[in-house]
Protein backbone atom coordinates (compact mmCIF):
# COMPACT_ATOMS: atom_id res chain seq x y z
CA UNK A 1 0.00 0.00 0.00
CA UNK A 2 1.43 3.22 -1.03
CA UNK A 3 2.32 5.50 1.65
CA UNK A 4 0.25 9.04 1.71
CA UNK A 5 2.33 12.45 1.80
CA UNK A 6 0.89 14.31 4.65
CA UNK A 7 2.30 17.78 3.51
CA UNK A 8 0.52 16.45 0.35
CA UNK A 9 -2.99 15.86 1.53
CA UNK A 10 -2.92 19.14 3.52
CA UNK A 11 -1.97 21.03 0.50
CA UNK A 12 -4.75 19.29 -0.91
CA UNK A 13 -7.10 20.01 1.67
CA UNK A 14 -6.26 23.90 1.38
CA UNK A 15 -6.70 24.28 -2.16
CA UNK A 16 -10.56 22.34 -1.73
CA UNK A 17 -12.24 23.73 1.22
CA UNK A 18 -15.57 21.37 1.84
CA UNK A 19 -18.92 23.19 0.26
CA UNK A 20 -20.19 23.61 3.64
CA UNK A 21 -16.91 25.15 5.23
CA UNK A 22 -17.76 28.03 7.21
CA UNK A 23 -16.43 32.10 6.93
CA UNK A 24 -13.59 30.77 9.37
CA UNK A 25 -12.56 28.09 7.60
CA UNK A 26 -12.53 29.65 4.26
CA UNK A 27 -10.15 32.81 5.59
CA UNK A 28 -8.32 30.59 7.89
CA UNK A 29 -7.00 29.01 4.52
CA UNK A 30 -6.70 32.18 2.79
CA UNK A 31 -4.38 33.45 5.75
CA UNK A 32 -2.05 30.31 4.96
CA UNK A 33 -1.43 30.92 1.94
CA UNK A 34 -1.03 34.60 1.53
CA UNK A 35 1.48 34.26 4.81
CA UNK A 36 4.13 33.05 2.45
CA UNK A 37 3.88 35.57 0.20
CA UNK A 38 4.67 38.83 2.39
CA UNK A 39 6.91 39.49 5.38
CA UNK A 40 5.82 38.61 8.56
CA UNK A 41 5.60 41.96 9.74
CA UNK A 42 2.90 43.48 7.23
CA UNK A 43 1.38 40.07 7.39
CA UNK A 44 0.50 40.78 11.54
CA UNK A 45 -0.02 44.32 10.41
CA UNK A 46 -2.71 43.86 7.92
CA UNK A 47 -4.19 40.62 7.54
CA UNK A 48 -4.36 39.01 11.73
CA UNK A 49 -6.66 42.04 12.38
CA UNK A 50 -9.22 41.17 9.97
CA UNK A 51 -12.32 38.83 11.06
CA UNK A 52 -13.95 36.63 9.02
CA UNK A 53 -18.08 37.43 9.42
CA UNK A 54 -20.19 35.54 6.89
CA UNK A 55 -19.91 33.19 3.75
CA UNK A 56 -22.98 33.68 1.61
CA UNK A 57 -22.34 31.68 -1.36
CA UNK A 58 -19.38 32.31 -3.12
CA UNK A 59 -19.38 35.68 -1.33
CA UNK A 60 -16.72 36.23 1.95
CA UNK A 61 -17.51 39.08 4.20
CA UNK A 62 -14.29 40.05 6.33
CA UNK A 63 -14.25 43.03 9.09
CA UNK A 64 -12.33 45.43 8.84
CA UNK A 65 -11.07 48.40 11.97
CA UNK A 66 -11.48 51.12 9.63
CA UNK A 67 -11.83 53.12 6.68
CA UNK A 68 -8.03 53.92 6.40
CA UNK A 69 -7.54 50.31 7.04
CA UNK A 70 -10.05 49.22 4.11
CA UNK A 71 -8.28 51.36 1.66
CA UNK A 72 -4.95 50.20 2.68
CA UNK A 73 -5.65 46.94 1.89
CA UNK A 74 -7.46 47.43 -1.57
CA UNK A 75 -4.11 49.55 -2.31
CA UNK A 76 -1.22 47.57 -1.33
CA UNK A 77 -2.90 43.72 -1.58
CA UNK A 78 -5.84 43.50 -3.64
CA UNK A 79 -3.73 41.75 -6.41
CA UNK A 80 -3.04 39.16 -3.88
CA UNK A 81 -6.61 39.19 -2.01
CA UNK A 82 -7.85 38.29 -5.67
CA UNK A 83 -5.70 35.59 -6.60
CA UNK A 84 -6.03 34.28 -3.20
CA UNK A 85 -9.86 34.40 -2.74
CA UNK A 86 -10.42 32.66 -6.05
CA UNK A 87 -7.89 29.90 -5.40
CA UNK A 88 -9.05 28.85 -2.58
CA UNK A 89 -13.43 29.85 -3.17
CA UNK A 90 -13.40 29.87 -6.95
CA UNK A 91 -13.41 32.03 -10.26
CA UNK A 92 -16.83 33.83 -9.15
CA UNK A 93 -15.94 34.10 -6.10
CA UNK A 94 -16.66 37.68 -4.25
CA UNK A 95 -14.89 39.61 -0.99
CA UNK A 96 -17.18 41.90 0.77
CA UNK A 97 -15.62 44.18 3.44
CA UNK A 98 -17.49 45.29 6.63
CA UNK A 99 -15.72 48.66 7.57
CA UNK A 100 -15.82 49.42 11.42
CA UNK A 101 -16.41 53.51 10.94
CA UNK A 102 -16.54 55.19 14.80
CA UNK A 103 -18.50 52.30 16.30
CA UNK A 104 -21.27 52.67 13.72
CA UNK A 105 -22.86 50.33 12.02
CA UNK A 106 -21.01 48.30 9.62
CA UNK A 107 -20.77 50.16 6.17
CA UNK A 108 -20.90 47.42 3.64
CA UNK A 109 -18.67 47.74 0.45
CA UNK A 110 -18.41 44.94 -2.80
CA UNK A 111 -15.24 44.04 -4.68
CA UNK A 112 -15.71 42.49 -7.92
CA UNK A 113 -13.11 40.20 -7.28
CA UNK A 114 -12.73 38.64 -11.24
CA UNK A 115 -11.55 42.92 -12.75
CA UNK A 116 -7.43 42.65 -13.53
CA UNK A 117 -5.73 44.93 -11.34
CA UNK A 118 -2.07 45.95 -12.22
CA UNK A 119 0.12 46.76 -9.36
CA UNK A 120 1.94 50.00 -9.90
CA UNK A 121 5.14 51.44 -7.81
CA UNK A 122 4.47 53.62 -4.67
CA UNK A 123 4.71 57.25 -5.20
CA UNK A 124 8.77 58.47 -4.74
CA UNK A 125 10.11 61.76 -5.62
CA UNK A 126 9.45 62.92 -8.86
CA UNK A 127 11.59 62.22 -11.38
CA UNK A 128 12.62 64.72 -14.08
CA UNK A 129 13.44 63.08 -17.23
CA UNK A 130 11.55 63.34 -20.27
CA UNK A 131 9.61 66.04 -22.30
CA UNK A 132 6.30 67.72 -20.78
CA UNK A 133 6.28 65.89 -17.63
CA UNK A 134 10.19 66.87 -16.83
CA UNK A 135 8.84 70.59 -17.13
CA UNK A 136 5.66 70.31 -15.49
CA UNK A 137 6.75 67.99 -12.58
CA UNK A 138 10.00 70.32 -11.78
CA UNK A 139 7.89 73.43 -10.76
CA UNK A 140 7.03 71.37 -7.64
CA UNK A 141 10.40 71.24 -6.68
CA UNK A 142 11.57 74.63 -8.13
CA UNK A 143 8.30 77.09 -7.87
CA UNK A 144 4.83 76.21 -7.59
CA UNK A 145 4.04 79.61 -8.29
CA UNK A 146 4.53 78.43 -11.78
CA UNK A 147 3.00 75.09 -12.25
CA UNK A 148 0.43 74.84 -14.61
CA UNK A 149 -2.83 74.55 -13.60
CA UNK A 150 -4.26 74.43 -17.75
CA UNK A 151 -7.53 76.54 -16.31
CA UNK A 152 -9.14 78.64 -18.74
CA UNK A 153 -9.18 82.38 -16.70
CA UNK A 154 -12.97 82.95 -18.38
CA UNK A 155 -14.56 80.61 -15.86
CA UNK A 156 -15.11 82.12 -12.67
CA UNK A 157 -17.95 82.31 -10.48
CA UNK A 158 -19.06 86.17 -11.01
CA UNK A 159 -19.40 85.33 -14.82
CA UNK A 160 -21.85 82.02 -13.63
CA UNK A 161 -25.47 82.77 -13.52
CA UNK A 162 -27.31 81.19 -10.88
CA UNK A 163 -30.34 80.51 -10.94
CA UNK A 164 -33.06 77.26 -9.37
CA UNK A 165 -31.57 74.65 -11.79
CA UNK A 166 -28.21 75.34 -10.44
CA UNK A 167 -28.05 76.49 -6.92
CA UNK A 168 -27.35 73.42 -5.05
CA UNK A 169 -24.29 72.95 -7.63
CA UNK A 170 -23.00 76.56 -7.26
CA UNK A 171 -23.40 76.57 -3.29
CA UNK A 172 -20.98 73.22 -3.12
CA UNK A 173 -18.66 74.52 -5.79
CA UNK A 174 -18.02 77.79 -3.50
CA UNK A 175 -17.54 76.20 -0.16
CA UNK A 176 -14.84 73.58 -2.26
CA UNK A 177 -13.03 76.40 -3.64
CA UNK A 178 -13.23 78.49 -0.18
CA UNK A 179 -11.64 75.86 1.35
CA UNK A 180 -10.33 72.26 -0.64
CA UNK A 181 -10.09 69.10 0.93
CA UNK A 182 -11.08 70.72 4.18
CA UNK A 183 -14.84 70.34 3.66
CA UNK A 184 -17.24 66.96 3.13
CA UNK A 185 -17.72 67.75 -0.13
CA UNK A 186 -14.88 65.49 -0.84
CA UNK A 187 -14.91 64.31 -4.15
CA UNK A 188 -17.88 66.90 -5.26
CA UNK A 189 -19.35 65.54 -8.63
CA UNK A 190 -20.96 67.65 -10.98
CA UNK A 191 -23.13 66.46 -13.36
CA UNK A 192 -25.77 67.30 -15.86
CA UNK A 193 -26.80 67.22 -19.89
CA UNK A 194 -24.19 68.98 -22.54
CA UNK A 195 -23.95 72.38 -22.43
CA UNK A 196 -25.22 73.48 -18.94
CA UNK A 197 -22.10 74.63 -17.60
CA UNK A 198 -20.43 71.91 -15.79
CA UNK A 199 -17.30 72.81 -16.90
CA UNK A 200 -17.33 76.34 -16.08
CA UNK A 201 -17.92 75.64 -12.83
CA UNK A 202 -15.54 73.30 -12.11
CA UNK A 203 -13.03 75.53 -13.67
CA UNK A 204 -14.60 78.49 -11.47
CA UNK A 205 -13.65 76.28 -8.49
CA UNK A 206 -10.00 76.47 -9.52
CA UNK A 207 -9.42 79.66 -10.71
CA UNK A 208 -11.27 80.64 -7.44
CA UNK A 209 -8.51 78.30 -5.26
CA UNK A 210 -5.75 80.15 -6.89
CA UNK A 211 -6.98 83.45 -6.82
CA UNK A 212 -7.99 83.74 -3.07
CA UNK A 213 -4.25 81.88 -2.12
CA UNK A 214 -6.05 78.85 -0.98
CA UNK A 215 -3.55 76.92 -3.46
CA UNK A 216 -1.82 76.76 -5.75
CA UNK A 217 -1.54 73.61 -6.81
CA UNK A 218 -4.48 72.82 -8.83
CA UNK A 219 -4.88 71.09 -12.42
CA UNK A 220 -7.69 70.91 -14.51
CA UNK A 221 -7.58 67.94 -16.95
CA UNK A 222 -10.19 66.38 -19.31
CA UNK A 223 -10.70 62.29 -19.47
CA UNK A 224 -9.80 62.29 -22.69
CA UNK A 225 -6.38 63.92 -21.72
CA UNK A 226 -5.62 62.21 -18.77
CA UNK A 227 -6.30 59.01 -21.01
CA UNK A 228 -3.95 60.07 -23.51
CA UNK A 229 -1.28 60.97 -21.48
CA UNK A 230 -1.56 57.91 -19.23
CA UNK A 231 -1.17 55.29 -22.35
CA UNK A 232 2.07 57.75 -23.35
CA UNK A 233 3.88 57.03 -20.17
CA UNK A 234 3.04 53.00 -20.39
CA UNK A 235 4.73 53.16 -23.73
CA UNK A 236 7.59 55.32 -22.96
CA UNK A 237 8.00 53.39 -19.37
CA UNK A 238 7.54 56.88 -17.08
CA UNK A 239 4.36 56.00 -15.29
CA UNK A 240 5.56 56.40 -12.05
CA UNK A 241 6.18 59.88 -13.10
CA UNK A 242 2.77 60.12 -14.53
CA UNK A 243 1.72 59.00 -11.47
CA UNK A 244 3.72 60.74 -9.23
CA UNK A 245 2.51 64.33 -10.86
CA UNK A 246 -1.23 63.64 -10.07
CA UNK A 247 -0.89 62.70 -6.48
CA UNK A 248 0.85 65.91 -5.56
CA UNK A 249 -1.32 68.32 -6.71
CA UNK A 250 -4.12 69.50 -4.23
CA UNK A 251 -6.66 70.27 -6.02
CA UNK A 252 -7.74 68.44 -9.13
CA UNK A 253 -10.48 68.28 -11.34
CA UNK A 254 -11.50 65.92 -13.90
CA UNK A 255 -13.67 66.76 -16.25
CA UNK A 256 -16.41 64.62 -18.36
CA UNK A 257 -15.86 60.84 -16.30
CA UNK A 258 -18.24 59.11 -18.24
CA UNK A 259 -15.60 58.78 -20.95
CA UNK A 260 -13.58 56.37 -18.25
CA UNK A 261 -16.21 53.70 -19.37
CA UNK A 262 -14.60 50.64 -20.06
CA UNK A 263 -10.43 51.90 -20.01
CA UNK A 264 -9.39 49.61 -17.08
CA UNK A 265 -5.87 50.13 -16.95
CA UNK A 266 -6.97 54.23 -16.83
CA UNK A 267 -9.52 53.43 -13.98
CA UNK A 268 -6.74 51.36 -11.89
CA UNK A 269 -4.72 54.86 -12.17
CA UNK A 270 -7.08 56.94 -11.27
CA UNK A 271 -8.05 54.49 -8.48
CA UNK A 272 -4.36 54.84 -6.68
CA UNK A 273 -4.44 58.46 -7.62
CA UNK A 274 -7.90 59.06 -5.99
CA UNK A 275 -6.93 57.20 -2.59
CA UNK A 276 -3.58 59.11 -2.47
CA UNK A 277 -4.95 62.20 -2.36
CA UNK A 278 -8.27 61.60 -0.34
CA UNK A 279 -6.23 60.46 2.02
CA UNK A 280 -3.96 63.31 2.63
CA UNK A 281 -7.03 65.61 2.96
CA UNK A 282 -6.59 66.46 -1.29
CA UNK A 283 -9.33 67.86 -2.85
CA UNK A 284 -10.96 66.24 -5.95
CA UNK A 285 -13.64 67.55 -8.67
CA UNK A 286 -15.07 65.41 -10.98
CA UNK A 287 -17.84 66.18 -13.47
CA UNK A 288 -20.27 63.75 -15.37
CA UNK A 289 -23.16 64.15 -17.85
CA UNK A 290 -25.11 61.38 -15.51
CA UNK A 291 -25.38 60.03 -11.78
CA UNK A 292 -22.45 58.58 -10.49
CA UNK A 293 -24.76 55.47 -10.14
CA UNK A 294 -25.76 55.68 -13.71
CA UNK A 295 -22.49 55.34 -15.19
CA UNK A 296 -21.29 51.92 -16.78
CA UNK A 297 -18.42 50.64 -17.36
CA UNK A 298 -16.51 52.00 -14.07
CA UNK A 299 -15.12 49.28 -11.54
CA UNK A 300 -17.39 48.97 -8.37
CA UNK A 301 -15.01 50.15 -5.97
CA UNK A 302 -14.32 53.31 -8.01
CA UNK A 303 -17.74 53.99 -8.27
CA UNK A 304 -18.13 53.74 -4.50
CA UNK A 305 -15.49 56.45 -3.89
CA UNK A 306 -16.69 58.73 -6.31
CA UNK A 307 -20.02 58.91 -3.93
CA UNK A 308 -18.35 59.44 -1.01
CA UNK A 309 -18.82 63.46 -0.97
CA UNK A 310 -21.54 65.22 -2.76
CA UNK A 311 -22.96 65.05 -5.74
CA UNK A 312 -24.77 68.10 -7.21
CA UNK A 313 -27.04 68.27 -10.62
CA UNK A 314 -27.25 71.33 -13.21
CA UNK A 315 -30.59 70.96 -14.76
CA UNK A 316 -31.54 72.83 -17.58
CA UNK A 317 -32.19 76.51 -17.40
CA UNK A 318 -35.14 77.87 -16.63
CA UNK A 319 -36.80 80.87 -18.84
CA UNK A 320 -35.56 83.77 -16.46
CA UNK A 321 -32.02 82.07 -16.09
CA UNK A 322 -32.11 81.55 -19.63
CA UNK A 323 -32.29 85.39 -20.02
CA UNK A 324 -30.17 86.59 -17.42
CA UNK A 325 -27.46 83.94 -19.33
CA UNK A 326 -27.85 85.83 -22.83
CA UNK A 327 -27.66 89.42 -21.08
CA UNK A 328 -24.64 88.76 -19.26
CA UNK A 329 -23.24 86.96 -22.43
CA UNK A 330 -23.98 90.37 -24.28
CA UNK A 331 -22.50 92.67 -21.71
CA UNK A 332 -19.47 90.43 -21.82
CA UNK A 333 -19.34 90.89 -24.94
CA UNK A 334 -19.91 94.86 -24.96
CA UNK A 335 -23.13 94.57 -27.34
CA UNK A 336 -27.03 94.68 -26.15
CA UNK A 337 -30.06 93.33 -28.06
CA UNK A 338 -33.44 94.86 -27.66
CA UNK A 339 -35.58 93.30 -25.32
CA UNK A 340 -37.91 91.54 -28.16
CA UNK A 341 -35.27 90.03 -29.55
CA UNK A 342 -33.90 88.41 -25.83
CA UNK A 343 -37.23 87.22 -25.10
CA UNK A 344 -37.47 85.20 -28.22
CA UNK A 345 -34.20 83.80 -28.16
CA UNK A 346 -34.75 83.15 -24.45
CA UNK A 347 -37.78 81.13 -25.27
CA UNK A 348 -37.20 79.06 -28.11
CA UNK A 349 -34.24 78.21 -27.21
CA UNK A 350 -34.33 75.90 -23.86
CA UNK A 351 -31.74 72.95 -24.23
CA UNK A 352 -28.75 74.45 -22.66
CA UNK A 353 -25.98 77.79 -22.48
CA UNK A 354 -24.54 76.64 -25.63
CA UNK A 355 -27.14 77.43 -28.16
CA UNK A 356 -27.83 80.42 -26.21
CA UNK A 357 -24.59 81.86 -27.26
CA UNK A 358 -24.79 80.29 -30.82
CA UNK A 359 -27.17 81.77 -31.58
CA UNK A 360 -25.79 85.25 -29.69
CA UNK A 361 -22.60 84.62 -31.91
CA UNK A 362 -24.43 84.21 -34.91
CA UNK A 363 -26.61 87.02 -35.09
CA UNK A 364 -23.81 89.52 -33.95
CA UNK A 365 -21.92 88.03 -36.55
CA UNK A 366 -24.11 88.40 -39.54
CA UNK A 367 -25.29 92.00 -38.38
CA UNK A 368 -22.21 92.84 -38.23
CA UNK A 369 -21.27 91.65 -41.77
CA UNK A 370 -23.96 93.66 -43.32
CA UNK A 371 -22.94 96.44 -41.02
CA UNK A 372 -26.27 96.66 -39.29
CA UNK A 373 -25.27 97.09 -35.49
CA UNK A 374 -28.11 99.22 -34.75
CA UNK A 375 -30.41 97.26 -36.79
CA UNK A 376 -30.69 93.88 -35.03
CA UNK A 377 -34.35 93.09 -34.45
CA UNK A 378 -36.64 91.10 -34.42
CA UNK A 379 -37.09 90.37 -37.71
CA UNK A 380 -33.51 90.09 -38.36
CA UNK A 381 -33.81 87.93 -35.54
CA UNK A 382 -36.42 85.36 -37.25
CA UNK A 383 -34.42 85.42 -40.60
CA UNK A 384 -30.66 85.10 -39.40
CA UNK A 385 -31.90 81.93 -36.84
CA UNK A 386 -34.49 80.41 -38.76
CA UNK A 387 -32.21 77.58 -39.00
CA UNK A 388 -31.32 77.26 -35.43
CA UNK A 389 -35.05 78.54 -34.31
CA UNK A 390 -38.54 76.87 -35.17
CA UNK A 391 -41.20 78.70 -34.01
CA UNK A 392 -42.10 75.52 -32.38
CA UNK A 393 -45.74 76.39 -30.85
CA UNK A 394 -46.94 77.04 -34.59
CA UNK A 395 -45.87 73.42 -36.13
CA UNK A 396 -46.53 71.20 -33.01
CA UNK A 397 -49.88 70.14 -31.95
CA UNK A 398 -51.16 68.02 -29.62
CA UNK A 399 -51.94 64.69 -32.71
CA UNK A 400 -47.96 64.58 -33.21
CA UNK A 401 -47.12 64.71 -29.57
CA UNK A 402 -49.69 61.68 -28.97
CA UNK A 403 -48.26 59.49 -32.08
CA UNK A 404 -44.42 59.84 -31.16
CA UNK A 405 -45.77 59.66 -27.01
CA UNK A 406 -47.32 56.31 -27.97
CA UNK A 407 -44.76 55.18 -29.97
CA UNK A 408 -42.15 55.74 -27.25
CA UNK A 409 -44.29 53.72 -24.92
CA UNK A 410 -45.75 50.93 -27.04
CA UNK A 411 -49.64 52.06 -26.15
CA UNK A 412 -52.49 52.90 -28.74
CA UNK A 413 -54.13 56.05 -29.19
CA UNK A 414 -57.04 54.49 -28.00
CA UNK A 415 -55.47 53.46 -24.38
CA UNK A 416 -54.26 56.96 -24.31
CA UNK A 417 -57.64 58.05 -24.56
CA UNK A 418 -59.26 55.45 -22.49
CA UNK A 419 -59.73 55.42 -19.30
CA UNK A 420 -57.34 52.77 -18.05
CA UNK A 421 -55.49 53.44 -15.20
CA UNK A 422 -52.71 50.77 -15.21
CA UNK A 423 -49.02 52.24 -14.85
CA UNK A 424 -47.47 52.35 -17.64
CA UNK A 425 -50.93 53.19 -19.72
CA UNK A 426 -51.19 56.19 -17.41
CA UNK A 427 -47.64 57.26 -17.08
CA UNK A 428 -47.55 57.21 -21.23
CA UNK A 429 -50.84 60.26 -20.53
CA UNK A 430 -48.92 62.17 -17.79
CA UNK A 431 -45.90 62.45 -20.44
CA UNK A 432 -48.55 63.47 -23.33
CA UNK A 433 -50.04 65.87 -21.17
CA UNK A 434 -46.93 67.52 -20.01
CA UNK A 435 -45.59 67.84 -23.51
CA UNK A 436 -48.53 68.89 -24.95
CA UNK A 437 -48.16 71.64 -22.28
CA UNK A 438 -44.85 72.39 -22.78
CA UNK A 439 -44.66 72.48 -26.51
CA UNK A 440 -48.04 74.18 -27.74
CA UNK A 441 -48.91 76.66 -25.21
CA UNK A 442 -52.50 75.01 -24.86
CA UNK A 443 -54.89 75.29 -22.06
CA UNK A 444 -55.48 72.49 -19.64
CA UNK A 445 -58.47 72.51 -20.89
CA UNK A 446 -57.74 72.12 -24.03
CA UNK A 447 -55.59 69.28 -23.46
CA UNK A 448 -58.25 67.45 -21.20
CA UNK A 449 -60.52 67.18 -23.58
CA UNK A 450 -58.20 66.05 -26.32
CA UNK A 451 -56.75 63.05 -23.95
CA UNK A 452 -60.69 61.30 -23.58
CA UNK A 453 -62.42 64.45 -21.78
CA UNK A 454 -60.51 64.55 -18.87
CA UNK A 455 -60.93 67.73 -16.30
CA UNK A 456 -58.71 70.31 -16.83
CA UNK A 457 -56.90 69.58 -12.80
CA UNK A 458 -55.99 66.01 -14.13
CA UNK A 459 -54.21 68.03 -16.66
CA UNK A 460 -52.18 69.97 -14.13
CA UNK A 461 -51.75 67.01 -11.71
CA UNK A 462 -50.30 65.52 -14.81
CA UNK A 463 -47.70 68.57 -15.68
CA UNK A 464 -46.40 68.68 -12.05
CA UNK A 465 -45.95 64.90 -11.33
CA UNK A 466 -43.68 64.55 -15.00
CA UNK A 467 -41.85 67.56 -13.82
CA UNK A 468 -41.05 66.33 -10.03
CA UNK A 469 -40.21 62.97 -12.30
CA UNK A 470 -37.98 64.87 -14.36
CA UNK A 471 -35.88 66.64 -11.40
CA UNK A 472 -35.85 63.30 -9.50
CA UNK A 473 -34.64 61.11 -12.26
CA UNK A 474 -32.05 61.25 -14.86
CA UNK A 475 -33.72 58.83 -17.45
CA UNK A 476 -36.88 59.99 -17.22
CA UNK A 477 -35.54 63.34 -17.96
CA UNK A 478 -33.30 61.96 -20.48
CA UNK A 479 -36.64 60.61 -22.14
CA UNK A 480 -38.23 63.57 -22.32
CA UNK A 481 -35.57 65.54 -23.91
CA UNK A 482 -35.53 62.08 -26.67
CA UNK A 483 -39.21 62.78 -27.17
CA UNK A 484 -38.99 66.56 -28.08
CA UNK A 485 -36.37 65.54 -30.81
CA UNK A 486 -38.42 62.88 -32.27
CA UNK A 487 -41.33 65.38 -31.48
CA UNK A 488 -39.58 68.37 -33.33
CA UNK A 489 -38.96 66.53 -36.14
CA UNK A 490 -42.02 65.52 -37.11
CA UNK A 491 -43.26 68.69 -36.91
CA UNK A 492 -41.05 69.68 -39.65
Amino acid sequence: MKETDPESTRSQALSMPSSNASAEEIWKLCLEKIHNKINPQSFNTWFKPIVPLSLTNEELTIQVPSQFFYEWIEENYYALLKRTIIEVIGENAKLTYSVVVQKSPYQPVTLELPQQKTDLPPPEEISTNGAKLQEQTSHFKTNVQKFESFLNPKYQFDNFIQGDCNALALAAAKSVAESPGKNSFNPLVVYGGVGLGKTHLVQAIGNYARLHKRTNMVLYVSSEKFTIEFVSAIQNGRVQDFSSLYRNVELLIIDDIQFFEGKEKTQEEIFHIFNALHQTNKQIVLSSDRPIKELKGLEERLLSRFQWGLSADLQQPDYETRRAILQRKLADNGSNFPEPVIEFIATHVKHNIRELEGCMVKLLATSSLYKKDKDIDLALTKIVLKDLIRERTRSITIDVIEKVVCDFYNVSSNQMKGKSRKKEIAFARQVAMHLSKELTGSSYKTIGLYFGGRDHSTVIHAVNTIEKEIKNSFEIGSNIQDLKKKIELQSI
